[in-house]
């Protein structure tokens, strides 16, 4: 360490420096900085006292997600300050992390006890911003250590909404130990009551870790004219959990439960949650050995059918348990043969609003498949055979009701998929592009026939192994891709198309089709996301996928599906991205055109535009939308401006809300302050960026 000052009187026998003018006090291992107008400090114990001290700490980055970085030192300032050891105090001061003489921000407080890397600890401390007093804290409490982990009260945030009035909220900390935490977060709605969060989390050991959420409002309701109040309250709560067990054995959790579509298209803070009307949850246990798999599961899965309460479709196994063996050779030579297996047995329910099974319809499926090679000059031809055991103890009438009838189906699927040689050439490249551009040719042809799949409409629908029908279809698809090389040798994708359609020679799939209504197979959801069938077809609609990089901060992708029968494109997905330096826009159309009897006409444009990131230094402002063109209905837009120095940053964001049942405008507000935290009640899933 070093002490310089105008004069110094030094006391061998007590080992103590009395210092006078221009007092400089630096720690060459911690990095501590004090200039004092005089003091005194003990060169044995270390401990000392310094007069209108003022003095820097070198900043600790902790790198968390969403937190504004700064190197900055911190910066205090006090009447007087004392060091033992380690330890600082400093007396009717304050601190910051901003740039002296003008800060943004300063907290003052009549003493500070700061230990380095450990903590720092304030005692009726005012935030002040700009001068402006903003927060008082009766006990503040700040880590600075390696684990930065502390019991204690989280900063107060507001805002204010249309539908829920004037938002404040609150909350608690809880380091427990090493190994578990909590946390407890209540916000209070002047038009609708209090909502709660908890958090608890923990890890038992090093192979297992747990995390437990749950949200809950209780909703006095929301006054609409002189009719009772609609509550809209509810909770949710989900449950992820990883743990290793003996013998090898893998257990994973992911349960959550949502108690009504209303609760959360009314209280979701995010545009994609109030749209999303499904709930998933599976706990399993799974082995890997060798080349088999076992798996045993609990699942559940939700659909919600509207806001309407029981309006949804609840599908469950209680359990499934799969056995797996992949792909063993077991012949060698000029025709070799691969085999391998698929089983599974579990027990299943459906619930509807206007159909339910029993507790438990058992399913065994058991499916072995031999597969052979043959390649010659860059054709290669794999075919192979599946045969097929289905067992279902309960089935569905024409009617709609359960029926107790077992069904037994025997069936055999034959696969053989063609490739011929790619065809390439290289070509001179635009000097904007490169130096050099390949163009590639990729055709494909796959054959599919599958027979024994009968009594299709009286299967009992759970997942995507009762889709199975017969068929006898071929699948020809062909795809160009180009490349560019630039002058350094690096090869980059410019462009990649894929065109696709099947040919069904079986255009009933073995009496499957019901004319007139919504048909799905698994022959039908495997090419296309959006179903097609209404009647018997022998083609399905041709399928383009396309994605154009002509530029590394421009992209296009387009999906489009061309039905021949209908004679138009029955749907369309174009997104666009550009990214130039800070500068960012997106725009995305999506069209659904089918048949009326499948789908209603749907259309939708989405829009992005903005400039800057949550950290960039500056003004930086975005503005996303969600419109139905259908409709003529703007269903979400949110705008977000923030402004961050080189200690601090500010945001604010307005968000518009018209989905379903919810019209709501939002005004949420954030202060993030550099390498210490943020607090307000714009949180990292509701920001643009």
């Amino acid at each position: 360490m070093l002490i310089s000052a105008d004069e110094i009187d030094f006391n061998e026998d007590t080992h103590i420096a009395v210092a006078r003018g221009h007092l400089h006090f630096e720690h060459y291992l911690n990095g501590d900085k004090i200039e004092a107008d005089h003091g005194e400090y003990n060169l044995q114990t270390q401990d000392g006292k310094f007069y209108q001290a003022k003095g820097t700490s070198p900043a600790k980055v902790m790198t968390q997600p969403n937190l504004l970085l700064t190197t900055n030192p911190f910066y205090f300032e006090g009447k007087w300050a004392e060091r033992h050891q380690d330890r600082y105090i400093v007396h009717d001061g304050f601190i910051t992390d901003c740039k002296i003489p003008k800060p943004w921000w300063i907290l003052h407080a009549p003493l500070f006890d700061i230990i380095p890397e450990d903590r720092a600890i304030a005692h009726h401390a005012l935030f002040e911003l700009k001068g402006l007093p903003m927060f008082y804290f009766p006990f503040f409490y700040r880590p600075l250590g390696q684990n930065p982990r502390k019991s204690g009260f989280l900063t107060p945030n507001a805002g204010n909404s249309s539908v829920r009035g004037f938002m404040l909220g609150a909350g608690y900390y809880w380091a427990i130990n090493r190994s578990y935490d909590a946390m407890y977060r209540v916000q209070y709605f002047t038009q609708r009551g209090f909502a709660h969060t908890v958090d608890f989390r923990g890890k038992p050991d090093q192979k297992s870790d747990f995390d437990f959420t749950l949200y809950g409002v209780n909703d006095r309701g929301l006054q609409t004219g002189n009719r009772p109040p609609v509550k809209e309250g509810g909770y949710e709560f989900t449950i992820n959990a990883k743990t290793e067990l003996p013998g090898g054995f893998t257990g994973k959790l992911n349960f959550n439960y949502q108690s009504s579509y209303l609760f959360r298209q009314s209280f979701t803070e995010t545009f994609n949650e109030a749209i999303f009307s499904e709930v998933h949850s599976i706990g399993f246990l799974q082995k890997h050995w060798s080349d088999y798999v076992f798996t045993t599961a609990f699942q559940r899965q939700e659909v919600f059918e509207s806001t309407t309460p029981n309006d949804r479709i609840a599908i469950q196994k209680l359990p499934s348990v799969e056995f797996s063996g992949k792909d063993h050779q077991i012949v060698h030579g000029s025709v070799p043969i691969w085999f391998s297996f698929d089983s599974s047995t579990a027990l299943l329910r459906r619930q509807e609003p206007t159909f339910q099974t029993g507790n438990g319809v058992d399913r065994e499926i058991i499916a072995p498949r031999v597969m052979t090679a043959f390649n010659f000059k860059g054709f290669s031809l794999v075919p192979s055979m599946t045969l097929q055991a289905r067992h279902y103890g309960d089935s569905i009438t024409p009617e709609h009701t359960l029926s107790a009838l077992n069904i037994f189906r025997k069936s055999g699927e034959v696969n053989v998929d063609f490739t011929t040689p790619t065809l390439e050439r290289v070509f001179p490249a635009p000097k904007w592009l490169g130096s050099k551009l390949k163009h590639v040719i990729e055709p494909r042809a796959s054959y599919q026939y599958v027979t024994g799949m009968q009594q299709f409409n009286q299967i009992l629908r759970f997942d995507e192994n009762d889709l199975l029908s017969n068929t006898n279809q071929l699948e020809v698809s062909l795809t160009n891709r180009l490349y560019v090389k630039d002058k350094n040798g690096n090869v980059s994708e410019l462009l990649s198309w894929q065109v696709l359609q099947r040919r069904y020679f079986d255009p009933t799939f073995g009496g499957a089709v019901i004319p007139g209504q919504r048909n799905v197979f698994l022959a039908t959801e495997e090419i296309t996301a959006y179903a097609f069938i209404a009647g018997p077809r022998n083609y399905s609609p041709i399928v383009s996928s396309l994605r154009i990089y002509p530029l590394h901060h421009f992209g296009v992708d387009w999906r489009t599906d061309y039905d021949p029968l209908l004679r138009r494109f029955s749907s369309n997905s174009v997104v666009t991205d550009y990214q130039r330096g800070s500068f960012f826009t997106g725009v995305g159309y999506r069209e659904l055109k089918s048949d009326p009897a499948i789908e209603p006409y749907a259309s939708q444009i989405q829009m992005r535009l903005g400039y800057g990131n949550e950290y960039r230094k500056g003004w930086n402002g975005a503005v996303s939308s969600y419109y139905d063109l259908r409709k003529g209905q703007l269903d979400y837009a949110t705008t977000q401006f923030s402004y961050n120095t080189d200690c601090c940053g500010f945001s604010i964001q307005y968000a518009r809300f018209a989905i379903g049942i919810r019209n709501e405008n939002q005004f949420r507000v954030s202060l993030a302050i550099a390498n210490i935290g943020s607090f307000g009640t714009l949180k990292k899933q509701e920001r643009i960026f």
